[in-house]
């Protein structure tokens, strides 16, 4: 059986877990199995013919110390998977204007965050090319599921100042994961995003629907950038649409959950208070 190293044990790790444990010897990379990637003391790694790349960047600075870690103890340990598959963000791409964009397009984050998934989607296609191994990039925009979904009470865009967001049910992504690390999944970078396209109040105001809460208040940008907090306001200053013909046609994935309202459909409502 195939040795597969899982970076970040988290949600969507979880949830590809059964599918991947029938093809390889799985091995969690996470705190909670003894693995620190801010403590590279901690990581002492047997072996691995695969690596599924789902940890986040640090909180902090422009560089994604996490992964130069991890790429580090990789090499300490003379270990060279034949496959690496990374899950970073769809933010990399920044302001588009509510274009629709695919992965061709040059990269342009606006935040640290963002530029924390630029420096370790370079470092992994860096460290990839060298040693010829077959690198997967999937940028992931707003993941989504019954337990992962907007903190409600927060006022949102009037429609006149609103962005396009895009999104993919937590589902869909750990498949999308599954089939990336497949021997036959060609390399490359994947917007792994679903067909939705609706903007982020409307987004908002679904998700109140599903919850039985009622809709967000509308505020102007003036009105928010005076309102919300720095990070928040963010996400409400960057507008794309993505295109995901390549995910598709390329990686050949089909998506359980084509929409967010297909999504929401089969999803049970959380019991969630009002916000006083």
């Amino acid at each position: 059986m195939k040795r597969l190293l899982i970076a970040g044990f988290g949600d969507i790790a979880r949830r590809a877990l059964e599918r991947l444990e029938r093809r390889f010897q799985v091995t969690r990379l996470s705190r909670s199995y003894g693995f620190d990637l801010d403590r590279p003391a901690s990581l002492v790694i047997q072996g691995a013919d695969a690596l599924l790349h789902c940890a986040p960047p640090p909180k902090q600075g422009e560089a994604d110390t996490r992964t130069a870690n991890l790429l580090a103890a990789l090499e300490k340990g003379r270990i060279l998977p034949a496959r690496v598959v990374y899950v970073s963000t769809s933010g990399v791409y920044g302001d588009c204007g509510g274009a629709r964009i695919d992965e061709s397009l040059p990269l342009a984050p606006r935040t640290p965050r963002a530029r924390r998934r630029v420096d370790a989607e370079q470092r992994l296609a860096h460290w990839c090319a060298q040693r010829k191994i077959a690198l997967v990039v999937l940028r992931a925009p707003g993941i989504y599921a019954a337990d992962r979904l907007p903190r409600l009470g927060t006022p949102v865009l009037c429609a006149e100042d609103d962005v396009y967001t895009n999104h993919i049910h937590a589902a869909d992504l750990a498949s999308i994961a599954c089939r990336a690390l497949e021997d036959d999944a060609p390399g490359g970078i994947y917007n792994a995003s679903d067909d939705s396209e609706l903007k982020m109040g409307d987004w908002f105001d679904l998700v109140a629907d599903f919850c039985a809460l009622p809709h967000p208040e509308r505020i102007t940008r003036e009105q928010a950038e005076r309102r919300l907090s720095p990070d928040v306001f963010s996400f409400m200053s960057e507008s794309r649409r993505l295109d995901n013909r390549r995910l598709k046609s390329e990686l050949g994935v089909g998506l359980k959950f084509p929409t967010v309202y297909d999504g929401l459909k089969h999803e049970r409502a959380p019991r969630i208070d009002q916000p006083a």
